[in-house]
């Protein structure tokens, strides 16, 4: 898949989300209606447990579906709100340059990839994590590097270009994730959601450019390999008038048995260009 990277897009230099598309429907969908059905349960500490990702218990219990399903977990109103609005506004505009394919693609290595991540570097701690914010990190990031210099409105008001905003965002989450000690948001998985989408599009930014390069060596080659057999058709052709005008000027049988089958062999192949072409 090619990634872009430009200033700006259709509509401009000023950001502004797009209509729902299918997969930021759905995925909005899905987290609603998770956090309706887990609200009304009133079982929200024994969901966390089950369906976070609580890092004690992913391997050690073998709980391995916790790094996927707790993208669709949150723990309040405002967290819910705050990922979708998030998910929505700088998403739709990726999913469209992307497609819904590689959208999903993209939302679940960087949600699933994050938590893993904060499995890893917090092997014995019992607190679940839940939300789906490395997923909406990553989307930001993705949104900062292919759309550098749109512009979004700060507290509604003030313009900042997104690459500046993206930066902000990601060395908040990085010095958080430093003293986040009985903060109940991992900021390490918003950190690890951002830098695993910025490997991923890089890494897929080079695979482009050394796909091209295979292509335009690909076909240099090819090129080549037509003109050499052009020039070897020509030099045929140029042999076969040779013996017409003998034949024109002494008769076909004047012809050694050599002669009658090389001009019998070049017809045949020359034909078949013709027909290939």
């Amino acid at each position: 898949m090619r990634y872009q990277y430009q200033s700006s897009f259709s509509r401009g230099n000023y950001f502004g989300p797009r209509l729902f598309t299918d997969a930021i429907k759905l995925l909005i969908s899905i987290n609603f209606v998770i956090f309706l059905l887990q609200s009304i349960s009133g079982q929200e500490r024994i969901l966390f447990q089950l369906f976070g990702i609580v890092p004690k218990n992913t391997f050690g219990q073998l709980m391995l579906w916790q790094p996927f399903t707790y993208l669709f977990f949150h723990g309040g109103i405002w967290h819910v709100l705050i990922n979708m609005f998030v998910l929505w506004m700088f998403g739709s505009e990726l999913e469209t340059l992307w497609g819904r394919q590689e959208f999903l693609k993209y939302y679940f290595l960087t949600g699933v990839g994050s938590g893993l991540v904060t499995v890893l570097f917090s092997l014995n701690s019992p607190v679940p994590v839940v939300g789906a914010s490395g997923a909406v990190y990553g989307i930001l990031l993705a949104y900062g590097l292919i759309f550098p210099n749109r512009y979004v409105y700060l507290y509604f008001f003030i313009p900042v270009r997104v690459k500046y905003f993206v930066i902000f965002i990601g060395a908040l989450a990085f010095f958080s994730s430093i003293g986040a000690g009985s903060s109940g948001v991992s900021h390490l998985t918003h950190l690890s959601g951002m830098l695993i989408g910025f490997g991923y599009l890089k890494s897929n930014v080079r695979l482009d450019a050394l796909k091209s390069i295979v292509l335009q060596q690909k076909d240099g080659i090819r090129h080549r390999i037509i003109k050499k057999k052009r020039r070897r058709d020509d030099d045929l052709r140029l042999e076969v008038d040779r013996m017409l005008d003998r034949i024109n000027e002494v008769g076909y049988d004047a012809l050694s048995e050599k002669e009658k089958k090389f001009l019998y062999e070049a017809s045949k192949k020359l034909a078949k260009g013709e027909d290939r072409n």
